[in-house]
């Protein structure tokens, strides 16, 4: 039995309106929908910002989910880092062993744009994707992400 996979590209303006789409999808269903701010980001960064590169991820040539990296720069993590900020595969491909390649294809992307160590958040309840991600090597790091904002539009 032959596997079906994931490709992947990087977005480009063309594909604000699907992109947008899928982030509304999956802040919605992660519990923290898109606000103005987060809404506005999807454009700049389908039309290539360097410190956020986002892909798309399609299967069979049709739309399958996407990914966005961001990058930052640690000490602690000696050098360039950066965090799987988004990553979302559409409902009706899930359980097919996607999501794996979704992570892998992710961490390949990070490693091209010289990311060192990669990050991710997994909100409290998705068990589903915690176990996934532990069992692609991620370590659960013990720490508590916290977050303010410093800067309203």
């Amino acid at each position: 039995m032959t596997m079906s996979s994931l490709t992947t590209r990087r977005a480009t303006p063309a594909d604000t309106d699907l992109f947008l789409q899928m982030c509304r999808d999956f802040h919605l269903e992660d519990g923290s929908p898109l606000d103005a701010a987060g809404e506005a980001t999807i454009a700049h960064i389908c039309a290539g910002e360097a410190l956020a590169p986002a892909f798309l991820l399609e299967h069979e040539g049709a739309p399958a989910g996407f990914f966005v990296l961001t990058l930052g720069y640690s000490v602690e993590n000696g050098g360039t880092d950066g965090f799987i900020d988004d990553i979302y595969l559409i409902p009706a491909l899930r359980g097919r062993g996607l999501g794996r390649q979704a992570v892998g294809l992710a961490i390949a992307a990070a490693r091209e744009v010289g990311i060192r160590v990669l990050l991710l958040e997994v909100e409290a309840h998705n068990e589903r994707a915690y176990s996934l991600y532990r069992k692609m090597g991620f370590a659960d790091t013990k720490r508590r992400l916290l977050r303010q904002v410093i800067a309203e539009d």
